[in-house]
């Protein structure tokens, strides 16, 4: 299967056509595990703890370059990303988890519908929206073309949160693929 990777143009007119997403009760379309940089594990069903974050994920162990000290941020334990969009971007079911996030989902992620410090239920567990932005990097530039970084990274598509959005875990639990997210 040819992969073509959309123009900015393409993205844009792409994006104005897409199904809306449900506001308050939505669902887990996928779960992918990261057990190593650059690996990716699709799994169905997912353990969180509110101290390594996904079990299974390698948050913890990789740290992150936003923190002074090089530990993984508190902020941006989970990551979720509107399956919608990332169908649009990657143009293929087999290549959404190139987009390096844990939870595609069918739910509004936009600021409007889920403001920092918003908790939402997904499967058992409770996360919390983060202040921090999630934002598109030169990997996601690499594996999707620089014209998709170019979208998410756009005025519209911040507030759109079309990137996805960090969380952490409030409340241990599971989250099994087809579990629904909703707002609390």
């Amino acid at each position: 299967m040819e992969i073509v990777k959309l123009t900015f143009d393409q993205l844009m007119d792409g994006w104005a056509n897409l199904e809306a997403s449900p506001t308050d009760t939505g669902t887990v379309d996928m779960i992918v595990l990261r057990p190593e940089v650059e690996k990716r594990k699709h799994v169905t069903s997912c353990d969180l703890s509110t101290s390594e974050g996904v079990v299974g994920d390698n948050w913890l162990a990789r740290g992150s370059s936003s923190t002074p000290d090089g530990s993984a941020h508190p902020e941006a334990q989970i990551t979720l990303m509107n399956s919608n969009v990332v169908q649009l971007i990657a143009q293929d079911k087999s290549r959404w988890d190139l987009a390096g996030d844990q939870f595609f989902v069918d739910f509004d992620l936009s600021m409007e519908n889920l403001p920092a410090g918003t908790q939402i239920q997904i499967g058992t567990a409770i996360l919390e929206i983060s202040e921090k932005p999630h934002t598109g990097c030169a990997k996601f530039a690499k594996r999707y073309g620089a014209p998709a970084r170019k979208f998410v990274m756009t005025d519209e598509g911040k507030v759109a949160r079309l990137r996805g959005v960090n969380a952490k875990v409030i409340q241990a639990g599971t989250v099994n693929q087809g579990d629904s997210i909703q707002k609390l």
